[in-house]
């Protein structure tokens, strides 16, 4: 086996393993796993909007494991996800609620820079941080989490639900102009809420890809995430490079928060907490093992467990679903051990 074919075969079978792991834990607590998971795929699958919502649950997590596969690359391990995607759908929504007549061609590139510029503010910060004061990135991206929650939480309870109509916890809806929703695309898939986010995505992921592999940037991220001092050394500069790959990182996941802001939910609200949709980036990011190649297919299979999870709800609690995702990753995180049993076939000369 080469390394080339050990790369995607350890994810593939880490989702195996974790299925199985899953089928055992239903055998264990009486259920029937062939028929939880024929349920989970038939209700997936099984009509037009839902294979829809697979569409609108991917974008989100496309674009944030693609910010986290970016910090990865350069050696970071970028755990703001959930607020950088929450300053850039609180910022964007803002926006369009206070210009809801803008036209649909001017309104989504402004909201789409505007949630660029404040996700790659939101990884500046840490970025910088570290560059220049060698401060861990995983502590100051955690405590940022938890300062732009309740920021966005204080703008949206003393000036968004004041000035705007409310509903509860969230404001109305933004106008049909700014929405990322089209009504041809949802009218394919029986109005489901699939948007162009989705494209976005797409069109992030070859980019991402491209810079990676092909630019100059690329390379020297992803050298500076091996080896610093070598690539000072070698004339890169490390703290320029850490900066940047934060930036790309935060902007990536804010576009996702937006995504999700104005393509999903298509209003602001108060929020409980940070973002789920930022964890689980990270968790698509690592089942793709930080390719953006891969992130699409790992970002479907989750985007397929949450849509299916409906319909298991009749056969198993819908915690198992959870449970055969927090697997996966289980055995993504393990990785080491599947790569012992599928090693690399070692040619002549040691090669």
């Amino acid at each position: 086996m080469s390394h080339k074919t050990q790369s995607w075969a350890v994810p593939l079978i880490a989702v195996l393993l974790g299925l199985v792991a899953g089928a055992v834990l239903m055998l264990i607590f009486g259920y029937n796993p062939i028929e939880a998971y024929a349920k989970l795929l038939s209700t997936a699958f099984g009509s037009p909007y839902n294979i829809g919502e697979i569409g609108r649950s991917m974008a989100p997590l496309m674009l944030i494991a693609l910010g986290f596969s970016v910090a990865s690359k350069a050696g970071f391990f970028n755990v703001g996800l959930p607020g950088q995607a929450l300053i850039a759908w609180t910022t964007a929504g803002w926006f369009a609620l206070e210009h809801p007549d803008l036209p649909k061609i001017i309104s989504i590139p402004i909201t789409v820079l505007i949630a660029l510029l404040a996700g790659g503010f939101a990884g500046a910060v840490p970025g910088v941080l570290r560059a220049y004061l060698g401060t861990s990135e995983v502590i100051v991206t955690i405590m940022m989490n938890y300062i732009i929650l309740y920021t966005s939480n204080a703008l949206v309870n003393n000036y968004l639900l004041v000035k705007f109509a409310q509903k509860g916890s969230q404001t109305a809806k933004i106008s049909e102009s700014a929405s990322y929703q089209l009504d041809w695309l949802s009218e394919m898939f029986s109005h489901a809420r699939i948007n162009l986010g989705l494209i976005f995505a797409i069109v992030a992921a070859v980019i991402i890809w491209f810079m990676l592999k092909k630019t100059t940037l690329g390379y020297e991220i992803t050298a500076v995430g091996l080896n610093p001092n070598a690539s000072e050394y070698a004339g890169m500069s490390s703290k320029k490079m850490i900066i940047i790959s934060m930036v790309i990182s935060g902007a990536l996941a804010g576009l996702g928060g937006a995504v999700d802001g104005l393509g999903t939910y298509e209003f602001v609200k108060q929020q409980d907490s940070s973002l789920s949709i930022g964890f689980n980036g990270m968790a698509v990011a690592l089942l793709a093992a930080n390719s953006p190649i891969g992130i699409p297919f790992a970002a479907f299979l989750f985007a397929v467990l949450e849509i299916g999870k409906s319909g298991m709800q009749a056969i198993v609690p819908p915690e198992i679903i959870d449970v055969v995702s927090a697997l996966i990753i289980f055995f993504v995180g393990i990785d080491f051990l599947i790569r012992q049993f599928i090693k690399p076939k070692v040619t002549k000369g040691g090669k």
